[in-house]
């Protein structure tokens, strides 16, 4: 059975999807791209992108009593395969802030994103 875990009126999505949604102990989030949910603004450098999009990933674990050491898994959606060494850079920085033992990870390149963005980043979460 599966859950509508996050409220859409608290996260802003830009198409016909939900943020997150639990099954059982899991809670699978969407990808989420690098804007500002305060201004709608989105940085220009991947190394940027890709700390706003973790941030972004960030605030709907909290919404759900979760943190960053709950990740299990991530997928990684970019443009810029080119510029892998500073999304790993960020990526890396990231999570030292909040764990030693990072997720399972997979990086897609893809020829265009929403948005134009450079980076698309989904989670998936435990509840254990």
């Amino acid at each position: 059975m599966k859950n509508l875990s996050t409220s859409n009126k608290k996260i802003k999505i830009y198409g016909p999807y939900t943020p997150a949604i639990r099954s059982g102990n899991f809670l699978f989030l969407s990808g989420q791209i690098p804007i500002n949910k305060k201004n709608g603004e989105i940085p220009e450098k991947i190394s940027e992108q890709t700390q706003l999009s973790l941030k972004n990933i960030l605030y709907i674990l909290k919404e759900h009593h979760l943190c960053i050491k709950n990740i299990i898994k991530i997928t990684i959606f970019t443009t810029e395969l080119k510029k892998l060494d500073a999304i790993n850079q960020t990526y890396s920085n990231f999570f030292k802030k909040y764990t030693k033992i990072y997720p399972a990870r997979s990086c897609i390149g893809v020829l265009v994103l929403p948005r134009n963005v450079s980076i698309e980043i989904e989670a998936i979460a435990s509840y254990i």
